[in-house]
């Protein structure tokens, strides 16, 4: 009796505060759905009512109220998955043998898979990580619950903390979702990331501060690099590379670049066709198809490099464009070897922004071009992933209206995002020197930008000056110069 009273104490009281939150959330829908009183006053008042644009806002709104009630949905699911395996764990006690652990959990998983009408791996996972957010990461349950992220948001938190110690996740999901924390993410907030995007924010920021170094971890994966083949439907198949990202991003540069410099008029081939077609006749042997009449375009990759990891005197990761953090010997390689595809940005170690890259560069359009690339990172549109080398520089404010031609008045857009600036009410806001723009929708909903998570980079032993200095700047320059 005393166990189901803790439970019922406990448990019951967090789902009843759950259940009243999300029957807000379904009146505050009902509100934005029905007609309010403000509404009808409007309708009388023909002057500026646009009865139009008033539903489809309220269309919008209701998208995020449901949105929120999916997010808070999902938090209850974790609780009561919780829940339901705490109570059924303190019915049967202590198992006697690994033999009655394993079958109770065998029978756990059933239950919650027939319930839920899902597979049981499914249900197994789903269980695993609502004990994660329950344990492991308090905040990301409560921003779940409260709808300020996702499901998908919460799963990426719970993946990417897998195999860290407490304290390590602890300070991951402090990073992200608590604004007090040192060096809080900065730009757009978790749940206005796409999750695409979300991941690939967290995953970098895990590389930087894994209790392990990206060397020793890199140095591991290595050995398990190979070759996988997948048979699949109508014909087709699947060959996969596990490999160093180096070497697959050259891959992927080199077999781009060839394919769009096959591309033309008399080119009935996409160049997704094109990239699969080169990528075969290299490994077959066969020269037809990667041939052409047309020329190679060069791929720039922007390889961000601390100054001290360049000069080996740290192994503060790198970060590859089009991939992530990479191990410092990885990238004092590239730079080494001078690769053709690789662009080398150092990375300014007072506060961890990328440095002026234009040194040896003096057209200014091509300095202001890479300055761009190694800024943005990729597309600058909410969500878009598409990276650096098939994105177009764009005036914010258009050439003919007064706008400069400077970092802080551009942008960085893929072809999709470029037309639906200039062909519909969709605008960028506005940039800065190391930051790139958010964007305005046309029923003027605002979308913060996505800004790197830049920190300051790690300085050998001995060398971490107590303030800024001119001596400091100078030894920067030096570094940078040499």
């Amino acid at each position: 009796m005393e166990t189901k009273a803790v439970l019922d104490s406990g448990g019951k009281a967090r789902l009843a505060d759950a259940a009243t939150f999300l029957g807000g959330l379904a009146d505050e829908l009902a509100g934005v759905l029905g007609e309010s009183p403000e509404t009808a006053d409007r309708a009388h008042d023909t002057d500026g009512y646009d009865p139009l644009r008033e539903l489809a806002d309220s269309y919008l709104d209701g998208l995020g109220i449901v949105a929120r009630i999916e997010a808070a949905t999902a938090a209850v699911k974790v609780r009561l998955l919780t829940e339901y395996a705490e109570a059924t764990s303190a019915m049967e006690g202590p198992a006697e043998s690994a033999y009655e652990s394993s079958a109770r959990e065998m029978s756990l998983v059933a239950e919650v898979a027939c319930v839920l009408t899902i597979g049981e791996p499914a249900a197994s996972g789903l269980l695993g990580e609502a004990h994660a957010l329950t344990t492991t990461l308090p905040a990301a349950l409560d921003a779940l619950a409260a709808g300020k992220i996702s499901w998908q948001h919460a799963r990426i938190m719970v993946d990417e903390t897998t195999g860290l110690n407490d304290a390590a996740a602890a300070a991951l999901e402090a990073h992200f979702l608590d604004p007090e924390a040192p060096n809080a993410a900065r730009g757009a907030a978790v749940g206005e990331l796409a999750p695409a995007r979300f991941r690939r924010k967290v995953r970098a920021w895990r590389e930087r501060h894994h209790p392990e170094s990206l060397e020793a971890r890199h140095a591991k994966s290595v050995e398990d690099r190979r070759m996988e083949y997948s048979p699949d439907r109508n014909g087709m198949a699947w060959v996969s590379l596990y490999m160093a990202a180096d070497k697959a991003c050259a891959i992927w540069n080199k077999a781009s670049a060839a394919a769009r410099g096959l591309q033309g008029p008399n080119e009935p081939r996409t160049l997704t066709q094109l990239k699969v077609d080169v990528a075969a006749g290299r490994l077959l042997g066969d020269s037809g198809h990667s041939s052409g009449s047309g020329p190679s375009i060069k791929a720039d990759v922007l390889v961000t490099v601390p100054v001290f990891s360049v000069l080996g005197t740290t192994d503060e990761p790198a970060e590859l464009d089009g991939y992530g953090p990479i191990p410092a010997s990885m990238a004092r390689k590239l730079v080494a070897e001078g690769a053709g595809s690789f662009y080398r940005v150092l990375v300014d170690p007072r506060d961890g922004a990328p440095l002026e890259i234009g040194r040896t560069s003096y057209r200014l359009p091509e300095s202001l071009k890479r300055w761009l690339k190694m800024r943005d990172g990729k597309c600058t549109f909410p969500g878009c992933s598409n990276h650096s080398q098939d994105n177009e520089a764009d005036h914010l404010t258009a050439w003919e209206h007064g706008g400069p031609t400077g970092i802080s008045n551009l942008g960085q857009l893929c072809p999709k995002h470029h037309r639906l600036k200039h062909r519909t009410g969709w605008s960028p806001g506005p940039a800065a020197r190391n930051e790139p723009p958010g964007w305005v929708s046309p029923t003027g909903r605002k979308y913060n930008a996505e800004q790197a998570d830049r920190e300051p980079t790690v300085w050998p032993p001995g060398c971490l000056p107590e303030e800024s200095s001119p001596l400091e700047a100078m030894l920067v320059d030096y570094l940078i110069a040499s």
